[in-house]
């Protein structure tokens, strides 16, 4: 039985809204579309950069406001499209970067990391234990997202910004169907009034959520919305009993 009061949408994008390659999925864009016509918000959480989240967010029709950056960046582009809100201090990860490359660990930032003012994002050649143990000492948080090793301040990430958003229209992290599938998205599946993850997630983020789907990504996007209740059901075809 899926929590009353569930009002709120709350979804990563890669490997959640997309297929394995990293494609929108047709059935993960008809479902967002039906919850936005049907009076309910649907907000990104995602490790990408804000334009590339803004992008998706106009083409999918959204009207939830953005994280981005893993929580450093809140964007509210229907209520507040003038205000960009930086909710993350980028120094901690640019000085863990610092210490990375002098250890000699042989990593490489992100193309999209031209775009980032919170966080710094290395592309996933080398361990997260590995950047963990070459940081040591340092006050940074280290994040893997399932494609990307994240660098973001200490206390940042998804869940504090999620707060910060909802607060502002009225809501709280209790009222939000979450769907993640990535470390970076664990605090908020368990903060969730209802966490769903999918087999494709990581042991971290499936532990975290209610619901784990049998379907995988975006398919199990599909599934676990559907599995939440909350959109109202379809009415019976004419005639039928």
């Amino acid at each position: 039985m899926s929590p009353p009061g569930l009002s709120v949408v709350v979804t990563d994008v890669d490997g959640t809204l997309t297929d394995r390659a990293r494609h929108l999925d047709p059935a993960a864009i008809a479902q967002v579309r039906a919850l936005e016509a049907a009076g309910i918000p649907v907000l990104l959480a995602t490790g990408n950069a804000l334009p590339i989240a803004l992008a998706l967010q106009r083409s999918l029709g959204l009207t939830g406001p953005i994280l981005a950056e893993n929580g450093g960046i809140l964007y509210d582009p229907v209520r507040d499209p003038s205000r960009i809100v930086r909710l993350a201090d980028p120094r901690p990860a640019r000085v863990a970067y610092r210490r990375l490359r002098a250890s000699g660990l042989p990593v490489r930032r992100l193309l999209t990391d031209r775009w980032r003012e919170t966080e710094v994002v290395l592309e996933p050649s080398v361990s997260a234990a590995s950047v963990r143990r070459a940081v040591k000492g340092v006050p940074v948080r280290v994040e893997h997202s399932g494609y990307a090793i994240h660098l973001m301040a200490p206390g940042a990430g998804k869940l504090p910004a999620l707060r910060t958003a909802l607060a502002a229209r009225g809501r709280t992290v209790a009222d939000a169907v979450v769907l993640g599938d990535g470390d970076n998205d664990v605090a908020m599946l368990r903060a969730a009034g209802l966490g769903v993850s999918f087999p494709n997630g990581s042991a971290r983020a499936r532990s975290a959520a209610r619901i784990v789907t049998r379907a995988t990504f975006a398919r199990g996007f599909v599934e676990g919305i559907r599995r939440s209740r909350i959109l109202p059901p379809a009415p019976n075809p004419q005639g039928s009993v």
